[in-house]
């Protein structure tokens, strides 16, 4: 036997190896894009617009671009990353891009046009159907076919570090149709319509948003290292391990454990408070749906149970019926006569639960809902029309009205939770992994709708706010660009006289922000609701956003502002405030109602206000010395003054007393 017959079975192992070797190496060589580069995206127009991947190291990139034939190149670093700018031209599509090296990207469906990031909690999360079903959401959705509007979802994720690539909705852009608009962000959604609308000029939307979180999670550790009350919390975020999910698991189990046995609706394991023959002597009565914030328990963050009676005709008893209870906050476990029909976690969550007709009885049956909160708003707060016990047949009882309350116990009874490493509620780590892998990619400006998670801290965001903003600007390639807000809307019990408000206090914080340059702040003030935290009307919410972008960069004559103070005059007993944006001041209502006013005793009384051109007259009889007046300054306040427009004033004070956050962290 020669030598090649000796060694031929080995060298054809060695070829067999190879050949799989071969696609492996060249996979990891290949041409990789991040999630913000994919069919039906838009890039920002009239720029050098970045694109960027990754290939092998020291390998030379190409793009082409089919809107100017162009043909740009990069080489890759030692460790594989490479970027290119191309010039985009005015609005227009669909193009193509053609990215390759060893393999070839083709990116179909390409629109240049205006590109805006869109963040915050959420209000500007909550989606036009899902746990948001704004109003007229079904209508809305169904006429939502707007080839030319994009839509980027960013999915929730946290990191201790910047991440290079944002976690997206089906690996990339969808184009808005009444199927891929429904879980979207509705602000975002209507801002982009209203401004597709009037210039047509396709409309890119990043949304990268979460409920419930604070702006210093959505802020860099550089920048957060400036600001005292923040730093040495950010560097503990950075230093920290990665994340132990067995250990925190653990320590849940744990507490989950010390909850029940603090809860006074369990006893040895059953849930005693759901029994229909209770003892009910002791219960409050609460009016459903609605937080229980707003409604007398403004600092509950725990547990508490519902209950209510209802009397079912004879012909439902022995048939499966379906429990709705539209969304709960946080999370709820609910029982049907005493035994467990449906859990559910999470506070954007419908919860619909399939009652089984051995438990369904003649007459009076009994429905019990165990809610707890874990933070922030909390209770029964779903759309009235979704709360309803229903038939096969369709025949249904509301479930809307009153309930019996009554509180199991407070996460002020019991030791704190422990710290859930991707709690989104830590400084950076949103900046980290839902803004960070963006910052190269070319936006016209941003959108935020956020600030009730920092309600309680309203001075410290006088200085977290805008740092936040110029944190972004610059980082991002854009640079300068346009950022617009929305004022925290009106929302809890109304007070019965002038008081002091956290809520109003975060107002003015973003009031003051307006001083950066290229912002611009929508007033909501007139459309919240005292018992939703999420009120309904976000197509008014976009449109009062669009009008400042529609008249700031897109050349339109609209006015963008309700009535904003610019300054006092004390006049004996009177006090004359003078306006901007006061073209044809007149009272919603025709009532002129919201101010107050005080002497040097620093005591507010509710005044009498007349309007007169561009300025409105304050004066009380309880005051005949005035040095100060406020404007909607409350929770939930009276506000009627609006412009021409119909655009509301924003709330404020003439005053600089100190106020009740003032020093909180």
């Amino acid at each position: 036997m020669g030598i090649n017959e000796i060694f031929m079975p080995y060298r054809k192992l060695f070829y067999l190896l190879l050949s799989a070797v071969i696609p492996v190496l060249s996979l990891n060589a290949a041409v990789k894009l991040p999630s913000v580069f994919s069919n039906n995206m838009v890039l920002q127009q009239r720029t050098d617009a970045a694109v960027w991947g990754t290939a092998a190291a020291g390998k030379t990139v190409t793009v082409q671009t089919s809107w100017d034939k162009r043909t740009y190149q990069a080489k890759a670093d030692v460790d594989g990353n490479w970027k290119i700018k191309v010039h985009t031209p005015s609005f227009g599509g669909p193009y193509t891009v053609l990215i390759s090296e060893e393999n070839i990207i083709t990116l179909n469906n390409v629109l240049i046009g205006d590109v805006w990031l869109c963040s915050g909690q959420s209000n500007m999360e909550m989606p036009l159907a899902g746990w948001g079903k704004i109003m007229n959401y079904q209508q809305e959705i169904a006429n939502a076919n707007y080839p030319d509007i994009r839509l980027l979802q960013a999915i929730h994720v946290t990191s201790n570090i910047p991440k290079t690539d944002l976690e997206v909705r089906n690996n990339g852009w969808d184009v808005c149709t009444p199927k891929t608009v429904a879980e979207f962000s509705a602000v975002a959604y209507f801002f982009a319509r209203a401004v597709y609308e009037k210039t047509k000029i396709p409309i890119g939307l990043i949304h990268s948003s979460w409920g419930g979180t604070i702006a210093e999670a959505w802020t860099s550790y550089e920048t957060l290292q400036t600001l005292p009350d923040f730093a040495a919390a950010a560097q503990k975020i950075k230093t920290a391990p990665e994340t132990d999910k067995a250990g925190y698991e653990a320590q849940m189990k744990k507490w989950e454990q010390e909850k029940y046995k603090a809860d006074k609706g369990f006893e040895n394991g059953a849930a005693v408070w759901a029994k229909p023959g209770l003892d009910i002597s002791g219960w409050k009565t609460m009016r459903v749906p609605g937080l229980w914030e707003g409604k007398g328990y403004p600092d509950l963050d725990g547990v508490a149970w519902f209950r209510k009676k209802i009397t079912v005709p004879d012909s439902w008893a022995g048939k499966d019926l379906t429990l709705s209870l539209s969304t709960i906050d946080d999370d709820d476990i609910a029982f049907f006569n005493g035994v467990q029909v449906g859990a559910t976690v999470g506070y954007n969550q419908d919860r619909r639960y399939t009652v089984p007709a051995k438990l369904v009885n003649k007459g009076d049956n009994y429905i019990a809902v165990r809610v707890a909160d874990n933070g922030g708003g909390g209770g029964m707060y779903g759309n009235v029309k979704e709360m309803f016990l229903r038939t096969a047949d369709g025949q249904q009882i509301d479930l809307s009205g009153d309930w019996l309350f009554k509180i199991a116990f407070s996460f002020k009874d019991i030791p704190p939770a422990p710290q859930n490493p991707q709690n989104p509620n830590r400084p950076t780590v949103l900046y980290n992994a839902m803004i960070h892998p963006v910052i190269s990619f070319a936006i016209k400006g941003a959108i935020w709708y956020q600030g009730e998670s920092n309600a309680g801290r309203a001075y410290q965001y006088r200085e977290l706010f805008p740092a936040m903003i110029k944190d972004w600007r610059s980082r991002f390639q854009s640079g300068d660009f346009s950022f617009y807000f929305v004022q925290l809307a009106n929302y809890m019990k109304r007070a019965d006289e002038p008081s002091e408000s956290s809520w109003a206090e975060l107002r003015e914080a973003q009031l003051m922000t307006t001083k950066l340059p290229n912002t611009g702040m929508a007033t909501i003030i007139d459309i919240g609701n005292a018992t939703d935290i999420h009120p309904k009307n976000k197509q008014e919410v976009g449109r009062r956003l669009a009008l400042i972008a529609l008249n700031k960069i897109y050349g339109r004559k609209n006015e963008y502002s309700g009535p904003l103070y610019r300054s006092q005059k004390i006049s004996r007993d009177k006090i004359i405030l003078i306006f901007d944006h006061a073209q044809g001041m007149t009272a919603s209502g025709g009532s002129l109602k919201g101010f107050s006013i005080a002497g040097s005793d620093k005591k507010f009384y509710r005044a009498d206000a007349e309007i007169k051109g561009n300025t409105v007259i304050v004066s009380s009889k309880n005051v005949k010395s005035p040095v100060a007046v406020r404007y909607a300054w409350a929770d939930n306040p009276e506000a009627s003054l609006i412009n021409s427009a119909g655009l509301p004033a924003s709330p404020f004070r003439t005053d600089s007393w100190e106020g009740i956050t003032k020093g909180v962290k």
